[in-house]
């Protein structure tokens, strides 16, 4: 049985990550600092002989005994709030924990595989964006903690792959939505749902005309995978192309909870992107990869979460 590591395996994204790892036969190890993430998301899993979770900010040194097949960084805060409030942790898991995560992958001799990010792009001049955009990102604004951060995680781990031919793989992630997302981590996704849910307005930035397209979690984690087990090393875009306003999403999200909110405007944030779409090319051809869950489905799901929590 092989073993990974996944590093924010407590997360989001990352406990829908070990759950399809688990089910497909690994060992998990999830590490986590619990910052962001949540035991409650991995609390079904630790009854699994397979599974194991460690305490550990991976901006500190990994010893990690025994042997690792693979090592999947997924550990940042990685919503606005998160990476306003924790600015100097995101620069450094994202420098310093990229380091000690691919120092894992060379002593163990693992693959490895980072989750970067559509930010990486910044407020786009290019729509769709292609792997090939080198992007339009403000180093100093609020928001380059994030992007650089994970700008910096790229360049690294080509690095290790050229310097120490360690077989790595980057998925830049667009908008990713589903169950297990905090309420309040002030992204549209949770924020539309839980004030839908208690009639409360909807806050949309700016004139709501900027776009973004929804990946649900399922769709993400099975692209995750593909990639995991390609020969693919350089950056691949995983993300649903379907591009719809921000003002379209919340009068979706109104109508699926038959919501009485308002829509309450509000001014944009500073180098907020105007428009965001993957060009998933790369993911179709190369990995025959492409989201199979439509919004409207993908959000029923969604709702029915936050109701229940």
């Amino acid at each position: 049985m092989k073993r990974v590591l996944v590093t924010g395996g407590a997360g989001f994204i990352g406990s829908h990550l070990c759950e399809r790892l688990l089910s497909e036969g690994f060992k998990v190890t999830c590490m986590d600092n619990l910052v962001t993430g949540s035991i409650k998301n991995i609390a079904h899993l630790q009854c699994k002989d397979a599974f194991e979770f460690v305490k550990h900010d991976v901006s500190q040194y990994i010893d990690i005994d025994g042997p690792v097949d693979a090592v999947l960084h997924f550990a940042s805060p990685a919503s606005p709030i998160d990476y306003l409030q924790l600015p100097i942790q995101t620069l450094k898991v994202g420098s310093l924990g990229t380091h000690n995560t691919l120092g894992v992958a060379k002593a163990k001799k693992a693959k490895y595989l980072l989750a970067s990010t559509s930010e990486v792009y910044g407020d786009p001049l290019v729509n769709p964006q292609p792997e090939t955009y080198w992007g339009n990102v403000n180093p100093v604004g609020p928001r380059g903690v994030y992007d650089e951060a994970k700008r910096f995680s790229e360049a690294m781990v080509m690095a290790y792959h050229n310097v120490h031919k360690i077989d790595t793989k980057i998925v830049r992630i667009f908008n990713t939505y589903g169950p297990r997302m905090r309420k309040n981590d002030g992204r549209v996704v949770p924020s539309f749902i839980d004030s839908a849910l208690n009639n409360k307005p909807l806050p949309v930035f700016g004139d709501g005309t900027q776009t973004r397209s929804f990946c649900y979690v399922s769709d993400l984690v099975e692209g995750v995978i593909r990639l995991m087990n390609s020969s693919l090393n350089e950056p691949v875009n995983i993300g649903n192309p379907n591009e719809i306003t921000v003002l379209e999403f919340a009068n979706i999200v109104k109508t699926l909870t038959h919501s009485k909110s308002k829509i309450e405007f509000k001014p944009l944030p500073v180098d907020d992107p105007k428009v965001r779409r993957p060009d998933i090319t790369t993911a179709r051809t190369k990995l025959g990869w492409e989201p199979k869950v439509g919004l409207e489905e993908g959000l029923a799901k969604t709702v029915e979460y936050f109701k229940n929590e």
